[in-house]
């Protein structure tokens, strides 16, 4: 097979599609395809099987799980609150790292299905999250928060993990290579995440050269991510409730 596989219709969706093809010669390619890349070109049969299959996967995977920290709000203003309320970028490494691995955790646990937990619960958990560390970005009191943020954003990186577990199962995974897809999804979320706390960095380091009050702008900024998370925890809890039982 030799030629380009479009899927018109996927164009500008929010949709992914999992496109297996399988040669005789047992050779397999998986790619996914997304409103924004909606086509694959299929250039023969492989030469081999092997690393070479698992290219695909490592590019597809690694993408996915960058434009899930872009595109997943709840996740990015909680990233976006650790880089407001930890200080120091020894404390703030240290924060970033105990976050990543639990949810990375919690990520393999339940995409392997070691773990399982309904959604709606989870969802609202990962929006009242945000709310707390809003909170604390602008308590003017010392809290455990502020002395070791890495325990506080190991307990909130667990429910994160199913989030992102949630988001991963929905797109799917290849059967034969599901650590591989695991592996390269984790990746794309960290460099997703690395990506926006040095933005944030960045923009900090800028206002303080700029003839403005930063903590008026933190501030504001603060009650404004507070507020959208507030209102998803009202939004996500009814739902929980009110929604069909399982």
């Amino acid at each position: 097979m030799v030629g380009t596989i479009e899927l018109p219709w996927l164009e500008g969706t929010e949709t992914h599609v999992m496109v297996v093809i399988e040669w005789r010669s047992g050779s397999r390619l998986l790619r996914v395809l997304t409103g924004s890349d909606p086509s694959l070109v299929v250039y023969g049969i492989p030469a081999s099987a092997g690393l070479r299959a698992l290219r695909p996967i490592v590019v597809d995977y690694t993408r996915l799980g960058i434009e899930h920290i872009l595109a997943g709000f709840d996740h990015l203003l909680f990233v976006v609150a650790l880089t407001l309320l930890v200080r120091g970028g020894r404390k703030l490494l240290g924060a970033v790292t105990a976050f990543t691995v639990a949810h990375s955790l919690t990520l393999a646990c339940a995409v392997l299905g070691w773990l399982t937990l309904p959604a709606p619960p989870v969802e609202a958990a990962i929006a009242l999250s945000i709310v707390l560390l809003c909170g604390e970005c602008i308590r003017p009191t010392d809290s455990l928060a502020r002395r070791a943020p890495w325990a506080v954003t190991f307990a909130f990186g667990l429910l994160h993990g199913l989030g992102f577990a949630s988001s991963l199962l929905d797109i799917g995974l290849p059967e034969a290579h599901v650590p591989t897809a695991l592996l390269f999804f984790n990746v794309g979320v960290e460099i997703g995440q690395l990506g926006v706390i040095a933005l944030m960095v960045a923009l900090r380091l800028v206002a303080a050269r700029v003839p403005v009050r930063p903590a008026t702008v933190r501030r504001g900024l603060v009650y404004a991510m507070g507020g959208m998370a507030g209102y998803w925890s009202i939004e996500r809890i009814v739902a929980a409730l009110t929604g069909p039982s399982v």
